[in-house]
């Protein structure tokens, strides 16, 4: 059945994974043709208008939603992932978890001096993984174009890390 509007496809779990937080469950989106569908085309949307070279997507739900981008844009598509994921040489960069810190990582001939990147995943929260991607881009002499999600928890303010980049998001939640 298809749905008035891509929100309807998420499903809000309350008190998980604790009390007082609103979980909201984007594999329900996926999981369905239509929203499935609903998301790539609406990101395919959202950069009709910018001008870019390539698409990368973070580590994991990015890569679902930034792969079909990429091939429907005719452009190539770099991974995001984990430390100690990538085989050939690679260039890092850390950020800050609720306690402790994590890093990503991209291949260091991913991204050439010049080229125009538009980051893709599901969700901005607080904006740290995204802005660690952000700096990866530049530090490879790259320009990050867009950054474009599916969801993005606006009370978590993580817009505030990326305000010096064009963020588009196709579903905002006022709440965390």
């Amino acid at each position: 059945m298809k749905r008035e509007r891509l929100e309807d496809y998420v499903l809000t779990i309350p008190d998980f994974p604790e009390p007082g937080i609103m979980f909201r469950d984007i594999t329900s989106l996926i999981q369905d043709p239509d929203g499935l569908k609903d998301a790539i085309d609406g990101l395919i949307d959202a950069l009709k208008d910018v001008e870019f070279d390539t698409v990368m997507g973070l580590e994991s739900r990015g890569f679902i939603f930034g792969t079909p981008v990429a091939y429907a844009l005719k452009k190539g598509f770099v991974p995001v992932r984990k430390k100690g994921k990538l085989p050939r040489e690679t260039v890092s960069a850390k950020y800050d978890l609720e306690y402790g810190q994590a890093e990503i990582e991209i291949h260091k001939d991913s991204v050439k001096p010049g080229d125009k990147v538009v980051i893709i995943d599901d969700l901005i929260a607080t904006g740290g993984t995204l802005e660690a991607a952000c700096k990866l881009v530049e530090e490879l002499g790259g320009e990050v174009a867009e950054i474009a999600v599916v969801m993005e928890l606006a009370g978590l303010e993580g817009r505030k890390k990326l305000e010096k980049y064009n963020v588009k998001s196709l579903i905002t939640y006022e709440g965390k």
